[in-house]
C-alpha cells in the first residue's frame, strides 16, 4: 500500500496580540474548540496531558458518541514543533475508530503580524491515508467536509480570544 496526502488550508486575521493567537489553540481547553459537527464528534476531555504544549509531547483526546464513534478515548494528540509565537505543527493519530483509512493528521498553525493587534492565521490540515481506492473519498472528506469543520474550529477560537480564554498548559 502507499501513503497519499490530501492538504486544505483557511486564512483568518484574528483582532488580538500575537501570544493570544499563538497559544489559544493549543493551550487553552480543547473541547471549547472542537465542538463536534456533522458525522465530526465533540471532544469531550483530555488525559495524559501533563507536559502539553511542549515538543515531543502528547496527550489523550476523548470524544461524545457519534455516528462515527463510540464515545471514549478517540486518538492521540502530539506536539511536533513549537516555534513561538510564529507555528506550531501537531499531529493527530491512533484513531480508535475506522476514519476512511486515514492513518493520521498534521495540523499547522502559522501566525503573523500583520499590523497593530492584527494577526494572519494560515491553518492547515494534511491528511495521511493508506488506501489507493479510498483516496477519492478522501479528498472530498478533505476539501469539503474537514475544510467546513476548520471553519467552525477558527470561530470558536475567536470566541476564546474574546473573552481572554485562560490557558490550561504552558
Amino acid at each position: 500500500m502507499g501513503h497519499f496526502t490530501t492538504k486544505t488550508s483557511l486564512l483568518r486575521v484574528y483582532h488580538c496580540t500575537l501570544e493570544r493567537a499563538f497559544k489559544t489553540p493549543m493551550l487553552c481547553d480543547v473541547s471549547k474548540i472542537h465542538t463536534g459537527f456533522g458525522i465530526m464528534p465533540a471532544v469531550t476531555h483530555t488525559t495524559d496531558d501533563e507536559n502539553w504544549g511542549k515538543v515531543g509531547s502528547t496527550k489523550k483526546v476523548y470524544a461524545a458518541k457519534s455516528l462515527t464513534q463510540p464515545g471514549g478515548f478517540a486518538s492521540i494528540d502530539s506536539v511536533l514543533e513549537r516555534n513561538e509565537n510564529v507555528s506550531w505543527k501537531i499531529e493527530v493519530s491512533n484513531f480508535q475508530a475506522w476514519m476512511l483509512s486515514f492513518t493520521k493528521f498534521t495540523g499547522e498553525w502559522n501566525t503573523k503580524s500583520i499590523g497593530d493587534n492584527k494577526i494572519l492565521i494560515t491553518y492547515t490540515y494534511t491528511m495521511h491515508s493508506s488506501n489507493a481506492l479510498l483516496y477519492p473519498l478522501n479528498w472530498l472528506f478533505t476539501k469539503l467536509f474537514w475544510r467546513t469543520y476548520m471553519k467552525r474550529v477558527l470561530n470558536n477560537i475567536e470566541i476564546l480570544i474574546a473573552n481572554q480564554e485562560p490557558y490550561l498548559f504552558e
